[in-house]
């Protein structure tokens, strides 16, 4: 593909492949230009075997939308980026997509899963474009020190999977702030959503972080988080369950929605309002959502303070990102636990598409080097 093409002009397109959406964006060197996101039938979706077989259907939803924008054309792509998959663990950045990288997702040889169609549409469309693909800082950046990976059952090492995408460009974010660059930073990030991963940046690499897929770390609004290993042994060992069941239990009917049945953040925290105000509550619990979410912020400032250990205490920020930093009362309880161990940096939201196209403009002008992956 041609580079010198990429370096002339600069109009990225990115991906971002959800179980039943694909959210796209084009983005220049003065921001975004266009968004759209594209909601999937589940029951077309459900035609298809394997989530690689999806990948003709999304690429052609994909091209008639972009067929609806003013004066599109193909050749104004300077490259193509998507969402990372599942892929070998590996070190963040911007990889190019490769034989071996497509193969392995096409493949589901490291697990299936939505974001693995990113790469090959968005090689599909770069091919037709003349540019090439990339992706940028999948789930499955690795940059764990030896220690990290200990967890007291060798058979059972700790991993690194993780939001690693929007931790990395919120960190990157958050140096930028600080008048710094991201690999001078000790940074504790915490992601906070349906699934919350915390991890520590020192010096541009993640050293440490919760294993956020199999729900790990402090509970959140989907997830069980760390549960007792004793009293889960002794539940799984007393309940016919099976695999798929108790999997859910831990991700996706764990954390907040098991103690209040609901994961909608905004009615609790409507709710919580209400009921310091004195007023009644109807369809949920005042003062179970007030102490359920008090929980929450108490175990992700636990987390948070463990993690400054890791570095000595030095650290230059602490940055509350994902969904829930909307959250004021949120973002005030940790605020209030943790600002003893730096200054406390809100970026709401997750910013995927952006945190893509900024990533791969700035491998097109040289500001990032552009990494090859091996399988």
């Amino acid at each position: 593909m041609s580079t010198e093409k990429a370096a002339s002009r600069i109009k990225v397109l990115a991906i971002n492949p959800g179980s039943t959406s694909t959210k796209l964006a084009i983005y220049s060197k003065q921001g975004e230009e266009w968004r759209k996101s594209l909601s999937h039938d589940a029951e077309v979706i459900a035609k298809y075997r394997q989530i690689v077989d999806q990948l003709d259907f999304r690429k052609n939803t994909i091209m008639e939308s972009l067929r609806e924008v003013k004066g599109f054309s193909l050749k104004e792509f300077s490259a193509v980026v998507a969402r990372g998959g599942l892929l070998r663990p590996l070190a963040g950045g911007v990889y190019r997509v490769t034989e071996e990288l497509k193969n392995d997702l096409r493949t589901a040889k490291y697990g299936s899963h939505a974001s693995n169609l990113g790469a090959l549409i968005a090689d599909e469309i770069a091919y037709e474009a003349g540019v090439n693909a990339f992706i940028v800082d999948p789930i499955v950046v690795d940059e764990f020190t030896p220690l990290a990976r200990y967890s007291g059952i060798p058979e059972i090492p700790r991993k690194s999977i993780f939001h690693a995408l929007n931790q990395k460009a919120t960190a990157k974010k958050a140096a930028r702030n600080l008048g710094k660059q991201y690999k001078e930073c000790n940074l504790i990030v915490a992601h906070m959503g349906g699934g919350t991963s915390i991890g520590i940046h020192e010096n541009g690499r993640v050293v440490d972080v919760n294993n956020a897929l199999d729900g790990d770390g402090p509970f959140s609004i989907e997830r069980a988080g760390t549960v007792p290993a004793g009293g889960w042994m002794r539940y799984v060992l007393s309940h016919s369950e099976n695999p798929l069941t108790l999997q859910k239990k831990l991700t996706g009917r764990g954390g907040v929605v098991a103690y209040l049945g609901t994961n909608n953040a905004r009615l609790i925290e409507e709710t919580i309002e209400r009921y310091l105000r004195g007023e009644k509550t109807q369809s949920l619990d005042g003062a179970k959502c007030l102490e359920v979410m008090q929980a929450l912020c108490y175990q992700i400032s636990r987390e948070i303070s463990s993690l400054a250990a890791v570095v000595s205490g030095k650290v230059d920020a602490v940055v509350l990102t994902g969904g829930l930093a909307f959250s004021k009362f949120v973002t005030g309880e940790i605020k209030q636990r943790v600002s003893f161990i730096a200054p406390v940096l809100i970026y709401p939201g997750e910013n995927e598409l952006e945190a893509l196209a900024v990533a791969t403009i700035d491998a097109l002008e040289g500001r990032e080097p552009v990494l090859t992956y091996h399988a």
